[in-house]
């Protein structure tokens, strides 16, 4: 830029060596003679005050070092969406090629041309565009009215992010002129949004729209939707978002919310967004919550909120109490979840007992932490729940026969499946409650009887493993004693509980407990 300046630079996003920043301030800054540009930089670091020059103010930084003083002519104010696709997608044609001749017909004269192959060739190359990525461009503006919509008809998908877009109306001057444009993402660049309620542009075909790390707050968010009447998908991540409001006429249509990394958001506020009717997947990973509760359903019964909501992300919070888990078998849809790193979950000592323990609170789950949840790992789930706790349920009141169940509200509370879980495999019997060691002792030692039917000359084997311990290792141990490759190694068990029934370790990577091996169980080995 020249060293010319004029008022329209007051909000303009700038770049100066790879840095970006939001000029603030155009003018003389004396006793220095020239004129100087004062910004504020996206990296405080890179300044040097606060707006301030001996004792007056130019500008304002939120930032003690945010802010610097430039020549104008140090500074790149960008480029416009069609130039910088150019300079990206446009093969550069050889000097040969530029050097053509045609002869052409404008209206009754011939005219002679050069480089007319190149212009068409480049005219193709844009036409033929679906996806355009120019993150990091330096784009700044839409550039000459109707120029994209002409050169580039077909786009369906851009990525703006991290440019020197200044404004949401900017943004809607590229958009608008894309009338198949279905994802556009615009993340990392600080927009200043409409405060009016009215919204010029719709952008009718768009489906996904990606607007993290924009600054835009939750009313600005419901003004911008607005102009998209399909949306299905909506990227809200690290805005510092507080849900001021319900949508009502917006986000109707929207599948995915993904709220990450606002950390104003609680659960009084999640309220205001349980009744977005087609909901499906809603991610909250790092917004610090630690309490979820649905307000109207009782014990056993669904809540009328999310009634859509099949996928819940919560990872990277302050979950710390199991009663969260209850509260999520209220989701009448609920069939995914992932909640990694969390107070509960986040020791890996305990990891196993954490997943189990969810997937015994949670009766439709299947799939969690990405991890599908078979059939034989719901059973065990259930099982050891309904174990683990029998003496608890008995205390407080419960009963083999169910007309006589007395259950406390506070353990109906703590345990709302359980009733359901004697339902479904029955009341747990005095021995199973005398021998029953806690589910939480992940890593108790099993003792276990060792058996090779095929080798009858071999001696029964009495060893002490780990519940936790896998197959696998399991495999690697016997071959050592053995001597026989692990490769070669079959193994199965029989319980005294079951006499008749044999049950084969099939999978190398589970572990004993994962298939119910317990105290004086048999394991029997073959090769």
């Amino acid at each position: 830029m020249s060293d010319t300046l004029t008022a329209d630079v007051i909000g303009r996003r700038v770049e100066v060596n790879g840095e970006h920043a939001t000029v603030h301030f155009a003018g003389v800054v004396p006793p220095v003679a020239g004129p100087w540009l004062g910004v504020e930089w996206d990296n405080p670091e890179r300044g040097k005050h606060d707006g301030s020059h001996e004792g007056t103010v130019y500008f304002k930084c939120r930032h003690p070092t945010g802010g610097s003083f430039i020549r104008p002519n140090k500074v790149n104010f960008g480029t416009d969406f069609l130039t910088a696709i150019k300079n990206r997608y446009v093969l550069e044609d050889g000097p040969e090629e530029d050097r053509k001749e045609q002869i052409v017909t404008i209206g009754n004269k011939p005219v002679e041309t050069i480089g007319f192959d190149s212009i068409m060739k480049q005219q193709s190359q844009l036409s033929k565009l679906q996806e355009v990525s120019l993150r990091n461009c330096a784009v700044s503006c839409a550039g000459e009215k109707g120029g994209v919509a002409e050169a580039c008809p077909n786009i369906r998908k851009v990525d703006l992010s991290k440019n020197l877009l200044s404004s949401w109306d900017e943004v809607i001057h590229i958009a608008d002129q894309l009338r198949h444009l279905e994802v556009l993402n615009v993340s990392e660049n600080k927009l200043k949004f409409p405060s009016g309620s009215v919204l010029t542009g719709t952008l009718s075909a768009l489906k996904v729209l990606v607007l993290n790390q924009t600054g835009i707050t939750w009313a600005e968010v419901l003004r911008c939707v607005a102009g998209c009447p399909g949306l299905e998908e909506l990227y809200l991540e690290s805005n510092n978002i507080f849900i001021s409001e319900r949508p009502t006429d917006v986000l109707q249509t929207v599948k995915l919310l993904d709220l990450s990394s606002n950390q104003l958001i609680d659960e009084n506020q999640l309220y205001l967004i349980a009744h977005l009717p087609r909901l499906e997947q809603l991610i909250l990973s790092d917004t610090g919550i630690s309490s979820l509760h649905f307000p109207g359903a009782g014990i056993g019964c669904k809540t009328s909120m999310f009634p859509s909501l099949k996928y819940l992300v919560v990872n990277d919070n302050q979950i710390s109490q199991w009663s969260f888990f209850n509260e999520l078998e209220k989701l009448p849809s609920l069939r995914a979840l992932s909640c990694l790193r969390n107070p509960l979950t986040k020791e890996d000592k305990e990891a196993e007992t954490a997943r189990l323990l969810i997937i015994a609170s949670i009766g439709r789950l299947k799939t969690l932490n990405k991890c599908e949840i078979l059939p034989e790992e719901r059973r065990r789930a259930e099982l050891d729940y309904r174990k683990a706790f029998g003496n608890e349920w008995k205390q407080a009141g419960g009963h083999k026969d169910p007309e006589k169940n007395r259950l406390s509200e506070e353990f109906l509370t703590a345990h709302p499946r359980y009733q359901f879980l004697c339902l479904k495999y029955g009341a747990p019997e005095d021995w199973e409650l005398k021998t029953q060691q806690p589910l939480m002792l992940k890593n108790q030692l099993l003792t276990l009887k060792i058996k090779y039917p095929h080798q009858l000359d071999q001696k029964v084997l009495e060893k002490q493993l780990p519940g936790s311990m896998t197959i696998q290792k399991v495999k690697g141990l016997l071959s050592r004693l053995l001597k026989v490759p692990v490769s070669d190694l079959l193994l199965s068990y029989e319980s005294p509980k079951k006499p008749g029934r044999e049950i084969e370790l099939e999978n190398d990577l589970k572990s004993l407990q994962f298939y119910s091996v317990e105290n004086g169980d048999c394991l029997l080995v073959r090769w």
